[in-house]
Formats: C-alpha cells, structure tokens, sequence
C-alpha cells in the first residue's frame, strides 16, 4: 500500500514539472489581470505545503529555505514580498528533489501518528503521516490547476 502512495507523490510532481516546463521566469512572475499570485507563487508554495505537511509537521528534517515560509506561506502573496524571491529554476528544481527526499524518509513510517493533529478548512481531521501526505496530494492537485489555468491566461 505505502508503495502507492509513494508512486502517486511520484505521478502528481512529475505533471507539475510538466506543467512549469517550457515556463520563463517572465510568464512565472507576471501576475494574471485579476489574481493576487503568479505562477513562481503556485509552485513554491505547493512545494512548501508539501515540506509541511511530510516532515515538519512531525518534526521530521525539511529542506527548507527560511525566505519560503514568507514568500509561499498560505496567506501570502508577491505584492507584499519584501525578500527577494527564487528563480523559477531554483524552485522547480527543488520541488523535482521532494518526492524522493519524501519517500527515503518517511517508508515505513506512513501509519504513525503525527504529533500535531490538524482540521483542514473542509473539515478533514489529519492525522497520521500519511494522511497528511495523501491531502498534499489534493493540494498540489488545486495549485496545479491554477499554473494550468495562469499558463493559458498569459499566453
């Protein structure tokens, strides 16, 4: 079962990097007409949420740049950034290392209880590691879209 999970964080971040591929640091901090993050926002923060939600929730070690937390934290946005930002480059290859950096450390451990139990904001009670790293999934998921959606917006 873990080996399902494992190949699905797999499958979601491979169509997320193709989704960035082609993608220029122009077109990935350009805001759409109307919304409040770009596409650079998208992928740090599904990167952030991921780094949360598989290790730093549970006290696990995170590879996690501190400027992160400001820059792609939920509630934030570019307009009031005032550090400055990573390359799409940077970030693209950082969330291409997760999966992995994931699986290596959390196999076997996908059944315990996360020391910090949290409700999503739909109601969902989180609770395990795994759980949590299933709704990361449902996550990427919505933020995928999103860069699906900016892409077409600013072509």
């Amino acid at each position: 079962m873990e080996d399902i999970v494992f190949n699905q964080i797999a499958f979601v971040r491979k169509q997320t990097l193709k989704a960035l591929d082609g993608v220029t640091e122009l077109t990935a901090t350009t805001l759409p007409n109307k919304f409040r993050n770009h596409i650079l926002w998208q992928a740090g923060h599904i990167g952030l949420v991921q780094e949360r939600f598989a290790f730093l929730i549970h006290g696990f070690d995170a590879e996690l740049p501190e400027a992160y937390k400001s820059l792609f934290g939920p509630g934030s946005a570019p307009a009031s950034w005032t550090e400055t930002a990573p390359s799409l480059a940077e970030v693209t290859e950082w969330l291409r290392d997760q999966p992995q950096r994931i699986e290596r450390q959390l196999k076997g451990r996908l059944g315990e209880a996360s020391p910090s139990p949290y409700t999503t904001s739909s109601g969902l009670t989180l609770a395990t590691v795994g759980e949590f790293v299933n709704f990361s999934l449902y996550h990427e998921g919505m933020h995928f879209q999103a860069i699906k959606m900016y892409k077409a917006l600013l072509a």
